[in-house]
Parts: C-alpha cells; structure tokens; sequence
C-alpha cells in the first residue's frame, strides 16, 4: 500500500483536508460528482473524529486496483484483532448522520473501536 495522502486534520485544517481528499479522487479517476461523494464521507468522518473524538484525528488514503480507500483515525489506533462495531445503515432517529451518510456513499464501510480511539475506513470504486 503506498500512501496518496497521509494528512493530520483538526477543527482549523478541514477546509483544506477536503480539497486535497477532492485532488486525490480526481487523480484517482472518479467522476466528478463521484469524487464529490468521496470528499462527503471524508469530511463526515472527520468531523466526527474531531466531535466526539480526540478533537484532531488523521486521514490516511490510498489506491488499490480500482477502489480508492480512505482510513479515519481518531486518537490511537485500534489494536489489531479489535472487534468491529457493526452499526446500522438504517437513519438514526437521534442528531447526527453522519456515518449513516458515509454508508450511503462508500461501497465498503469499516469501523474498529478500542479504547484509544476508533478507525473508519471507506472504500469507493472506480468503475
């Protein structure tokens, strides 16, 4: 895996998060309203990282044949063998939709949750 972007954001850095996770989709090859959908679910998770997370998280994305992953990380990682949440993909009936809205348009969705933070990982199709 070779990293396209390896970016620390927090609550001052989102505009600019968001245009680089734009440059890299286009890069990619996703159409432009694909790439649209790409920079939603990042910012979503981001956004959510920084609400009821840490406060500051990191954005690490990378290409593989034909799918662009995009991983969420707030606080520590996760330890590797923690259990995956599977939340649900129906609405919410309290505030906050966002990775409701991350499961509408990524076409994988991955969330680990340890005690030192949580990792979401989307992944988008080319094609």
């Amino acid at each position: 895996m070779a990293l396209e972007l390896d970016q620390a954001f927090d609550p001052g850095t989102l505009p600019l998060l968001r245009a680089k996770v734009l440059l890299q989709a286009c890069r990619a090859g996703f159409s432009e309203s694909r790439a649209a959908d790409v920079v939603l679910a990042v910012h979503e998770l981001a956004a959510n990282a920084i609400r009821h997370g840490a406060g500051a998280g990191r954005l690490r994305m990378w290409n593989r044949t034909r799918e662009l992953c995009c991983q969420v990380d707030d606080g520590d990682p996760p330890a590797p063998g923690a259990a995956a949440s599977h939340a649900s993909s129906s609405l919410p009936s309290r505030p906050g939709h966002g990775l409701w809205v991350v499961r509408q348009v990524a076409d994988r969705v991955h969330v680990t949750s340890g005690p030192g933070g949580t990792r979401v990982r989307a992944v988008f199709s080319l094609g």
